[in-house]
């Protein structure tokens, strides 16, 4: 691509604790369009901002005139500590490192929440009888490296997204066995709480074998979360057992956080362990224990649920933050 043309493009970007991905923006007055999507490990540079300037390189466009980078993390008078990754991003590193006119970071889960309802079937996979609605407000979380949480509350024709750190509220057993895992683990953190991002995240996912293993007197080996999902699809039974309680899990937190936010018009599972697991999450007990809410499981069973299948969402929701409402929105 010719560095000529970046008058028109902006670059967005999506920085999580494993992967760190780029693209460029055109803008021609239509909905945003994705050019030259491309993913890094982050682990690969000393900062974000050599990532960013050897993905520039790459493409040829040497200043595109703004920035909107998702990350994951808690963003704080505009710069963020990486959560799950030792980096320190801030606007102003960006726009010296970009030669942008703005930057602006967002976190990564309020670009998921911004491109949700901009997801089309294709996009999706329905989790349980609900198709999606477009109505109402929605909740969007996932497991990947960490576990995310965001809001999109939905009056009047206006999107505004709702930035949490909901993957950090504590983790709540609902039978023996989860009582017996959340024991374990409080005992391997010595002492310290247990969140749901302990649980269902790729490292979480690791110690949820060895915990649920040693619960239900199982002698289980240590592996990773990449194994542990290619044993289960596989049909391992240890490993299929694994996967389907973090299903479980992942279903009682998400109808958790769908009271908690009043998402009456969707969850949607994000991340990139869903779309691995996607045919045994189908049949697993996540949609039944999204909906056991006891006096309010009237309310989860009626909103719907979908995972995600769109490999660059953020980058989506980055590039909607780049357009004047999605501007407002995040302001």
């Amino acid at each position: 691509m010719d560095g000529n043309h970046s008058g028109g493009l902006g670059l967005v970007g999506d920085i999580g604790g494993t992967n760190a991905r780029f693209a460029l923006v055109e803008f021609d007055g239509q909905d945003p369009r994705l050019i030259e999507p491309t993913a890094y490990r982050g682990g690969d540079y000393r900062t974000a901002e050599d990532a960013i300037e050897h993905y520039l390189q790459k493409v040829g466009v040497r200043h595109p005139d703004q920035a909107v980078v998702a990350v994951a993390g808690p963003i704080e008078h505009g710069s963020v500590h990486m959560t799950n990754l030792d980096w320190r991003i801030s606007e102003d590193s960006l726009r010296r490192a970009g030669g942008f006119r703005n930057a602006k970071l967002i976190n990564d889960f309020t670009a998921q929440a911004l491109a949700a309802p901009r997801l089309g079937p294709k996009d999706l996979r329905q989790i349980g009888p609900l198709p999606t609605s477009g109505e109402g407000d929605l909740a969007i979380l996932g497991p990947g490296t960490g576990f995310g949480v965001a809001g999109l509350v939905r009056r009047h024709g206006q999107e505004i997204p709702l930035a949490t750190e909901g993957g950090h509220v504590a983790f709540a057993p609902v039978d023996e066995v989860e009582i017996e895992v959340l024991c374990a683990l409080t005992k391997d953190l010595q002492g310290g709480r247990v969140s749901v991002e302990r649980i269902l995240s790729g490292p979480g996912m690791e110690d949820l074998h060895v915990a649920l293993g040693a619960a239900e007197g199982r002698q289980v080996e240590a592996l990773t979360a990449k194994q542990i999902t290619e044993h289960a699809v596989e049909g391992c039974a240890d490993s299929l057992a694994t996967v389907n309680r973090f299903c479980a899990v992942l279903g009682s937190t998400a109808g958790d956080i769908a009271l908690t936010l009043g998402a009456r018009g969707g969850v949607f599972v994000a991340g990139g362990i869903a779309p691995r697991i996607i045919d045994i999450l189908e049949k697993s007990p996540f949609r039944e224990r999204f909906e056991a809410k006891g006096r309010l499981s009237g309310f989860t069973k009626a909103i719907p649920t979908h995972v995600i299948l769109h490999p660059h969402t953020a980058l989506i929701g980055a590039a909607v933050a780049l357009t004047p409402e999605g501007r407002a929105a995040v302001s």
